[in-house]
């Protein structure tokens, strides 16, 4: 079968088109609350922390407050994009076009990806300003920022198919995956929790991901790196074989 590239075009571009035209909420309202981590937690509290495995605590938090906006931006982007077609109807065009369900689905999750990687760039540009970062494998943080925002755009759209109102979308970014980050070692060492809480936290997904971007930045980790890029693929796979079934047989689309 050959691939349909001006069906894929039209959508990818379509959604880019939209990060466009809402510029300031897509781009300069992140930035801006990524920002304010940086001057209260990375300045201010910063200058009363001791180093963390020889990283000032500034420096130790830039991939947790990446992490956190790839994580969000990723699920929000996608899943609203293919909700505003169910939401106004345009979805059955799509559905209507000479397009495959895989060249859909590449193609809004292409978009989600790279309007995530557009706004990590800039977040991690903008950490420059606030605290020294040094980036000791930066193939490994650019495949890592790369799988995470895939798999989490991939996720998104899962969760835009599944969703019937605007409600149902916010509630996994707000309620789950944000305090998931936060609880995630995104801004300490798990080295300062207690052993139960260490144990609890081992629980938690998301620590995987931040502990295998940070050791991406300073070479350093509370596990190995393996188990965080191997948990990514896995959670990848998994949503890729729940969104084509859902998608084929047109769940909470066709009427």
């Amino acid at each position: 079968m050959q691939f349909n590239f001006y069906g894929f075009k039209a959508i990818y571009f379509h959604e880019m088109d939209r990060f466009r035209r809402t510029l300031l909420q897509s781009l300069i309202s992140p930035v801006l609350s990524t920002s304010l981590y940086f001057i209260v937690f990375g300045s201010v509290i910063g200058g009363y922390v001791e180093k963390i495995d020889g990283i000032s605590y500034g420096s130790y938090i830039v991939p947790g407050l990446l992490m956190l906006t790839l994580l969000t931006q990723s699920i929000s982007n996608t899943s609203f994009g293919i909700f505003f077609p169910k939401f106004n109807g345009t979805i059955y065009e799509i559905l209507a076009a000479p397009i495959s369900t895989l060249e859909i689905v590449i193609a809004f999750v292409g978009a989600g990806a790279s309007k995530t990687l557009i706004i990590g760039s800039v977040i991690f540009i903008t950490s420059l300003f606030f605290v020294e970062v040094n980036v000791k494998y930066p193939f490994l943080m650019i495949f890592l920022l790369v799988l995470v925002s895939v798999t989490f755009s991939l996720f998104g759209f899962l969760i835009g198919l599944m969703s019937s109102n605007f409600e149902e979308i916010s509630i996994i970014p707000t309620l789950i995956i944000t305090p998931m980050v936060f609880l995630g070692g995104s801004l300490y060492s798990l080295d300062m929790l207690s052993p139960f809480w260490q144990t609890v936290t081992y629980f938690n997904p998301v620590v995987y991901l931040i502990n295998g971007l940070r050791f991406a930045f300073y070479g350093v980790s509370d596990f190995n790196i393996w188990i965080s890029i191997s948990s990514m693929v896995m959670f990848l796979i998994v949503c890729t074989l729940i969104v084509a079934f859902l998608f084929k047989k047109g769940y909470n689309i066709k009427s």
